[in-house]
């Protein structure tokens, strides 16, 4: 890497991570770095973050991105608050405004996980502190930065590789296709027209895949995306806030399931991502998941590493 991780840190501290969209390919790379760095030397993460406080407002559900969060910090020498909706005012009505403004004279950065992009951004505009985005129903930074850094530990590279990602366009879809583009690599989004990816989205994407040299496809042609595909990547169905709508998606997805038949095209040594929690029979067979080709368990383990690159250089 031509810059260091301290390089890093001084550059980027201060901003929101809201979506990778605001972050250059060199940055996206410093991250990787001081991620992997982390990872590889764990006495170099100690009392990096000394003193230094997390508040994680959670309106859904969380495993990975709550205990990463948390754990990370802690050994950084950092705190992380907890602070569920029902525990605040603004779940009573309190203002984005006044909560944003006073949670930035406690905290040194605030985490968020809910449904609305817009809260999140609107809690960017009225924080005087780095506000991180945990998930929201546009995008997922934090699983995107992790599935960058998993990638690139098992092929060496990012750029040129081929991802193919399978079922519903959502929020994980974006951002590997935010992520995908930035590092130049070859997407392909294989989505029923009923659950394409945001238009939107994909202009964006496009215009920065014309700049680093990525490609970006979408087709409702499942086959045809695994052919030749180095990174295979799925998400359940129905994500969280569309529970009511699994049923109706079960048929409409169904054939978009990750198996062996659909990967008999990919690359003899693909690899197969999952951001979990999974439903084995669903999205992806059991044999797919569990299989030798899988690392959703390095996946999982290293939005740990991303998200104390994340904090590091935000709030170090």
């Amino acid at each position: 890497m031509a810059h260091s991780v301290q390089v890093s840190e001084k550059k980027m501290t201060g901003r929101h991570f809201l979506t990778l969209l605001d972050y250059s390919p060199e940055e996206i790379e410093q991250l990787l770095h001081s991620a992997k760095s982390f990872k590889d030397n764990p006495a170099t993460k100690t009392g990096v973050l000394s003193g230094k406080s997390l508040g994680m407002i959670f309106e859904n559900a969380s495993t990975r991105t709550r205990v990463s969060f948390e754990v990370g910090l802690t050994q950084m020498g950092g705190h992380a608050l907890f602070l569920s909706p029902r525990d605040l005012q603004i779940g009573r009505g309190e203002p984005v405004m006044d909560t944003a403004q006073v949670l930035s004279r406690y905290l040194d950065a605030i985490m968020i996980r809910t449904n609305s992009h817009e809260l999140v951004e609107e809690f960017a505009k009225y924080a005087t502190v780095p506000v991180i985005n945990a998930l929201t129903d546009a995008y997922h930074p934090c699983q995107a930065l992790a599935d960058l850094l998993t990638i690139q530990e098992q092929k060496q590279q990012l750029k040129g590789l081929k991802l193919a990602y399978f079922g519903d366009g959502n929020n994980v879809a974006h951002s590997l296709l935010v992520a995908g583009a930035k590092m130049g690599m070859n997407v392909v989004l294989a989505t029923p027209a009923e659950h394409k990816a945001d238009p939107q989205v994909v202009a964006k994407v496009k215009e920065i895949a014309a700049i680093t040299g990525a490609t970006i496809e979408e087709t409702e042609d499942a086959t045809a995306a695994a052919k030749d595909a180095d990174v295979i990547y799925t998400d359940v169905w129905a994500s969280m806030g569309f529970e009511e709508e699994q049923t109706s998606r079960e048929q409409t997805l169904s054939a978009y399931q990750v198996n062996d038949v659909l990967l008999s095209g990919a690359k003899e040594d693909y690899i197969f991502l999952h951001c979990l929690p999974a439903h084995r029979g669903e999205e992806v067979s059991a044999e797919v998941i569990d299989g030798h080709h899988s690392f959703v368990y390095d996946q999982a383990e290293n939005r740990l590493h991303a998200q104390q690159a994340i904090l590091a250089a935000l709030i170090g």
